[in-house]
């Protein structure tokens, strides 16, 4: 399936096209190139292809056209660069990296930077070679980055595999991996953590990029010693002054449009209103439903959206193409229209609405309106990623219980910590709420939208419990949803107003391998099998939305009312992220990165 061909072993061929020697294998005639290097738009253009690379852009390429030559008529489409996501994770579409690409491929996506680091919370390196192996059959770029916090904060919980510098050393080897994923552990980076430097120093060593994740609103002195560790790019910011900070010490602003992070448009102003250079600026969606992909789209969504801020329509494609390119040291193959590079083109009759009517891979037609055109086959995944919850016992209602600490003399309320869900970003509150005790257990306030979430350990079949309060759902009948995926190591969250559906959803996530399940007043409404590391779905990225669809609409039955509820849900377990979250070691307080009580008085 792949058909891409280094650049040396084609120059004389490109050449000999470039100079007529040699008919070109494909030509597009009549297009308006979309030029990112000089920012300009290029009427009258034609593009002569050899196999997978270009090798002239110019007014005519008609001298070009031999008797085997596929014509493309450009009837003045624009040809606009393949677009590039600049960090992102397949396993948050809940699909495999095949099924991922066959969803996105019709939108104009031509090339991935993805971190898988949810398999490797799972199986460790095993789980990424699979996926880096995978990512190689198929017939767009996917570079792969290196996990590199695996679990994302030892000492506030524990995952299935560890992964560490030795690891991060070999994955340096493999021919597809671009560099180290997001650098989570922050705070391991600016302490001095050994294990964190040795991975960023496996990484350079092979002169290849360091991913950033710097999730503090502070830019103080702790976000200076960060940069000075070597994260290149960073895509946690929310506001527009945390852009500024990292573009002006030498990072790469990451802006993203996932399905649930809706952080573009208050950075994007530190280019429309602050004039900053914008080819310091990346797009990308880090994390993406399959609903999205399937019905609203991918990079082109994120571009669509990046112009309606205010950005020039050629300003956000070079956000989505060369700019990315270069920032992973691959603008000699992919990011632009340029001879030598990858034939990775995508015809468009507007460059604001963005409609993605043909799509070029490699010098071969993949998709076109709308519809993929090239047989992708799909990835069988080895029993060993399969059948991996563990959950050690079954689960009744009574293990979600939370007694009051002091059960001699139990007061008639008790002041608890809460975790507070922020629509649509990735950060939670800190909440201190008083709720009421009755038998010697604390309650919750459902009528107060506070409702019990646990963190079901599943690696080790340990039978281990964190219980806890969460806020912001706005759940309001007996319900429970249960999910495997629970960034980053990938226990089980269960989230709920009834003990007893909360024990009959983890329960019935045990029995198929994992996914999402939703349960109300005792019945199961909602499944989503997803038997891959209990982080994917062996299905057709189709059958994964709709059912993932009826999986939000059966959160909504429940009171539920936020945006991409679920999302917000599988992050609640994300220790590397303020303000307060909640791990199988306890319930973690991410200003401080230290595990707090839940109980507070």
């Amino acid at each position: 399936m792949n058909r891409r061909q280094p650049w040396h072993e084609l120059t004389k061929d490109l050449v000999d096209v470039a100079m007529g020697r040699k008919p070109a294998t494909m030509v597009i005639r009549n297009g308006r190139w979309v030029n990112v290097h000089s920012g300009e738009i290029i009427p009258n253009t034609d593009v002569a292809i050899y196999k997978s690379r270009i090798a002239y852009v110019g007014a005519d390429a008609g001298y070009t056209i031999g008797n085997e030559t596929e014509v493309v008529e450009g009837n003045g489409r624009y040809l606009i660069p393949g677009l590039c996501d600049a960090h992102m994770h397949v396993e948050s579409g809940m699909v495999t990296v095949t099924e991922f690409a066959r969803a996105v491929i019709p939108h104009g996506t031509t090339s991935m930077f993805i971190d898988p680091h949810e398999i490797a919370n799972v199986l460790g390196l095993p789980g990424v070679k699979l996926m880096h192996d995978e990512a190689a059959t198929l017939p767009i770029n996917i570079y792969v980055q290196m996990p590199s916090c695996a679990p994302s904060a030892p000492g506030l919980e524990t995952n299935g595999a560890p992964i560490g510098p030795a690891e991060v050393a070999e994955a340096m080897t493999w021919p597809g991996i671009i560099g180290l994923g997001e650098m989570m552990n922050f705070p391991g980076i600016f302490n001095s953590d050994n294990k964190m430097h040795a991975e960023v120093a496996e990484t350079m060593k092979a002169k290849k990029t360091v991913g950033g994740h710097y999730a503090s609103p502070d830019l103080g002195r702790e976000f200076h010693g960060y940069v000075a560790g070597g994260p290149a790019d960073d895509h946690e910011g929310t506001r527009p002054e945390d852009a500024v900070a990292r573009v002006r010490q030498g990072m790469k602003a990451m802006l993203r449009l996932g399905s649930a992070w809706y952080d573009v448009a208050e950075q994007v102003k530190a280019i429309t209103e602050m004039g900053l250079d914008s080819r310091h600026f990346v797009l990308c969606t880090d994390d993406s439903h399959s609903g999205t992909l399937v019905h609203d789209g991918h990079m082109n969504r994120v571009v669509r959206h990046a112009i309606a801020q205010g950005l020039k329509p050629i300003t956000a494609i070079q956000m989505a193409t060369i700019n990315t390119a270069e920032h992973f040291g691959v603008e000699k193959d992919i990011g632009s229209i340029t001879p030598g590079r990858y034939a990775d083109i995508v015809l468009s009759s507007d460059l604001v609405t963005l409609p993605i009517e043909t799509v070029i891979s490699a010098g071969q037609i993949i998709a076109e309106n709308g519809g993929i055109s090239v047989d992708i086959p799909p990835y069988d995944y080895p029993d060993f990623a399969k059948n991996t919850i563990n959950l050690g016992k079954t689960l009744t209602a009574t293990d979600f219980d939370i007694p009051v600490p002091s059960p001699q003399s139990p007061a008639p309320s008790v002041t608890a910590r809460v975790i507070g869900v922020i629509e649509n970003q990735a950060p939670t509150r800190a909440l201190e709420k008083e709720l009421p005790v009755k038998d010697g257990l604390v309650q919750m306030a459902v009528a107060h939208d506070i409702y019990q979430i646990a963190l079901v350990e599943r690696h080790k079949a340990t039978g281990g419990i964190t219980n806890g309060f969460v806020s912001g759902f706005g759940f309001n009948v007996p319900c429970a949803v249960a999910t495997s995926v629970a960034h980053d190591s990938h226990h089980m969250i269960v989230v709920g107003t009834d003990k007893a559906d909360m024990a009959r959803a983890a329960n019935r996530l045990g029995e198929v391998g994992g996914g999402v399940v939703v349960f109300k007043e005792g019945r199961e409404i909602a499944l989503v099998e997803l038997p891959i590391a209990g982080l994917m779905s062996d299905e057709r990225a189709e059958i994964v939305a709709e059912k993932a669809a009826q999986m939000v609409h059966a959160m909504a039955e429940c009171g539920c009312t936020l945006n991409n509820a679920y999302m917000q849900l599988s992050l609640l377990a994300l220790v590397v992220i303020p303000e307060l979250r909640i791990s199988n070691l306890g319930i973690v307080d991410v200003t401080k990165f230290e595990l707090v009580d839940l109980i507070v008085a």
